[in-house]
């Protein structure tokens, strides 16, 4: 039997359809990785977290007004002070943004931009930018402690060195549960404390009230930022407070953080003077700056409340600092 195909046919076979050439994929040795974009000044204002600056500038506001009320307020070491902690908090958030983002753990962020992590800034640029500010900072601690106490370089040392292994190193404390007890050491009392003692030589019991009572509010705002972030952070092993928690818990120990402790130590401060009572008029911020966690709101949600967390402590330092201010008068 003769076969089909050995009939002639009156048109050629059809050619195989051809497929479009497609590109070897990003990190082949025939095409090289994407590199990162340069950052623009805003993206680098963002990646510095301006929302967190009020841990900076409210320790120091408090601590002079203390210094301020023993007899002690010099300006210009005020102002070294300032320099010191505004230089240590960016370079800190810089810090961690460089860690974090070579772990791979702000893949999936949900926060506010991060350099390395976006992509916008390579690494060693952002690393750079961390040391340059935290050296600015330790250069202005040791002007202020060469005119105060040297061995106040020793605490500034500790401060840098915290600051890098918050997330940094091989084995970062923040992944271990402890950064808001850095948080409360050395944006609440280190800050505040020290900030007294450079300008007066010695420290009187209510700064260190003061100084409880900012260093609960910084941990709160850190707080905040952590617990917008437990999804993420438990998937990529970044075991944080609030993932050791859990989100009802840190929700819990957030209006202890913002709300309690603030209440407890504006009431304690009214033996050093009952000024200290204006610091009740922050607390309507601080409650409305803790409703976003109250409403058990998530992810993006919280982001509004991270920089009202901030205002609450900034508004709560500046009305005991008037309360000590006009007490001095």
């Amino acid at each position: 039997m003769t076969r089909e195909t050995d009939f002639p046919t009156s048109e050629p076979p059809a050619e195989p359809p051809v497929e479009p050439p497609t590109e070897p994929p990003a990190g082949s040795p025939t095409q090289p990785p994407a590199q990162p974009a340069d950052a623009r000044l805003p993206d680098w204002l963002e990646g510095a977290r301006p929302r967190t600056w009020p841990n900076a500038f409210a320790p120091v506001l408090v601590g002079s007004a203390a210094a301020g009320l023993a007899g002690g307020f010099v300006w210009w070491q005020a102002l070294l002070a300032l320099v010191v902690a505004w230089s240590f908090i960016v370079g800190v958030n810089y810090a961690n943004d460089y860690s974090d983002g070579i772990r791979g753990t702000d893949d999936a962020r949900v926060g506010p931009l991060r350099l390395v992590g976006s992509g916008l800034a390579r690494p060693a640029a952002v690393k750079l930018a961390a040391f340059g500010f935290l050296g600015l900072g330790g250069l202005a601690g040791i002007v202020l402690s060469a005119t105060s106490a040297p061995w106040l370089i020793l605490v500034g040392l500790a401060c840098i060195l915290a600051a890098w292994f918050y997330t940094g190193g091989s084995s970062p404390y923040g992944y271990r549960g402890l950064g808001e007890v850095a948080v409360f050491v050395f944006f609440g009392l280190v800050a505040v404390i020290g900030t007294q003692f450079t300008q007066l030589g010695s420290v009187t019991w209510y700064a260190v009230v003061a100084a409880v009572a900012v260093g609960s509010f910084s941990c709160a705002v850190n707080l905040t930022n952590n617990l917008r972030d437990i999804p993420s952070d438990t998937e990529s092993g970044k075991i944080t407070l609030a993932v050791r928690l859990g989100d009802s818990r840190t929700r819990g120990l957030h209006a202890v953080l913002e709300l309690l402790v603030p209440l407890l130590a504006t009431l304690a401060l009214i033996p050093a003077t009952p000024w200290a009572l204006l610091g009740l008029l922050a607390m309507p911020v601080a409650w409305k700056a803790n409703a976003p966690v109250r409403a058990r709101a998530t992810g993006a949600d919280l982001i509004p409340a991270l920089g009202k967390a901030g205002i609450a402590m900034l508004v709560w330092s500046a009305l005991i600092s008037a309360g000590f201010l006009i007490a001095s008068l």
